[in-house]
Parts: structure tokens; sequence; C-alpha cells
């Protein structure tokens, strides 16, 4: 197999530094998954890096488009059916950097929604097996992109700085759909946390595991490196202690409240009809 390019993107690098460099086990251009080792045990990475010469000129930044949701979902599967006769099953660590799903009327004429399904439905699926999934957030995690690649983490882990923002939409295109601008916008974040970009808005809706505080995230040093790999592994033990294979640790945050209050309701009027 020849030697994958490597574009640049956040994505690309910290797949590389986290595995040491591990080839990847398929030819892909824009999905690449390496095994390396965990805590001791074999796992996965999965990153979808850049390629500028991508067929699909909407998927050439980074974006998750109808191949990248095909070959997410493959990479997933490939792992699930690897592992099916054994008890001990091996780690998917999603490292995400993902601007955007690809908007494109070919993308959407031949089924971007369906490979982007088969995607999560491919990670839903590991974690319900029993593979312990971690999302590390190096980059941009938005839109459709973060939904098909990592969302479905048992564990989801961010690195802190500006750069790292998770959202549906983009500020710009925010302020064109609810006609504010982006100012307006940025000052309505201030009160209301998942209109926020930031990282630490973000976490406060306790969907994140970690929020990690390194020293260069341009150019990880060997600290920082250091640092990743044992949030990685603190992740991972945990997921092992914890018997539910859901994502109910992520209704505890701070500004679930009212999450917390619709479920307890539901639940309650859904006993009262048996």
């Amino acid at each position: 197999m020849e030697a994958t390019t490597y574009h640049a993107s956040r994505g690309a690098m910290w797949l590389r530094l986290l595995t040491g460099g591990a080839h990847p086990v398929h030819d892909w251009t824009t999905v690449h998954a390496c095994d390396a080792i965990l805590a001791g045990r074999p796992a996965r990475y999965i990153a979808v890096v850049p390629d500028p010469d991508n067929g699909f000129p909407r998927a050439r930044n980074g974006e998750v488009g109808l191949v990248e949701g095909w070959r997410l979902a493959q990479a997933v599967r490939d792992v699930i059916a690897l592992d099916r006769d054994t008890t001990e099953k091996r780690p998917i660590v999603a490292v995400i950097d993902v601007p955007s799903q690809a908007y494109g009327r070919r993308e959407e004429a031949y089924g971007i929604h369906q490979a982007l399904a088969a995607a999560v439905a491919a990670y839903a699926d590991a974690r319900q097996a029993g593979h312990p999934v971690i999302g590390l957030i190096v980059g941009l995690a938005m839109s459709g992109a973060f939904l098909a690649h990592g969302y479905q983490a048992n564990r989801l882990i961010a690195l802190d700085d500006p750069t790292v923002a998770v959202h549906a939409m983009g500020k710009a295109s925010a302020a064109r759909v609810t006609l504010r601008s982006v100012e307006a916008l940025e000052k309505l974040a201030a009160s209301v946390p998942p209109m926020a970009y930031d990282i630490r808005s973000f976490a406060s809706l306790g969907i994140l595991h970690d929020v990690l505080a390194l020293t260069n995230l341009a150019l990880p040093d060997e600290q920082d490196i250091a640092l990743v790999h044992g949030a990685l592994e603190a992740a991972l033990a945990d997921i092992l202690e914890d018997p539910r294979r859901d994502l109910a640790c992520r209704l505890g945050g701070a500004h679930r409240a009212a999450s917390r209050r619709v479920r307890d309701l539901l639940a309650t009027e859904w006993e009262a009809a048996d």
C-alpha cells in the first residue's frame, strides 16, 4: 500500500501524534483509520482530513460528505466485526476536526443524509456492542459533521482553545438564519450558553467529559501529547467502570435542568399509562 498523504489539519496532526505515525488501514484520502495502542490495548483512531483533490468540491476542506460518511461507517463496522466473538472490545477514538457536512446539490441528490446516518448508526452500534468510544475534539465540531463523527461517543474530550468550537452552524450562517448581525449573536450568546461558540459554554451543558488546556495547541510538545494520552486513558477507564452503554451521563450539566425535568415528566406519564 502506498504511503497516505496527511494534508494539513488539526485532526490529521493529532491522529499522527496519538498513533505514533501509524499507517492508515485503508488507502482512503479523506478518512484515515489507524490502529495503535491505548492503555495497553489495541484501539482504532479515526479522523476526517482535508483533500484538495477530492472529486466532491464541497468536501475538500475536511467536511463530512457522501464518501466520508460511508467510509466512517465502514471504519467503525470493521472494528465491530473484528471483535464480534471477543469479550474485550477494542476502544475507538474519534479525532474530531470537522468544519461542516458537505453542502452541495450532488450531496443532497445522492443522499448525504443516508451517508451521515450510516456513520451515526455505526458509532452507536459500536457503543451498544461494548466498544468504548471516545471523541477528542481538537478543532471544529460543527453541524451534521459532528453528529456523524464523534457525537455518539461514550465520553467526549475537548481541547480548551478559542479555535475549538462546537455548534450547529458557523456564526455567519447563524446570523443569516436568525436575521441578526454576528455582533448581536455574540451578545446574546453571553447569556444563552447553548448559543455560544466557546468550548467552556458547551462544557456547561454537561456533554463534555473533560476539557484540556494545552501549552501550545498549534504545535503540541511532549507534555501536551502526554496530557491528551492521559485524558484518553482516564476516559477509557471511566467507560469500563460504567455498566451503562447509553449517553445518560450527559444529563448532569449545569444547564440541563429543563432536559432532566422533561425526561422525568415523560417517564412518569409513560409509567402511568401502563
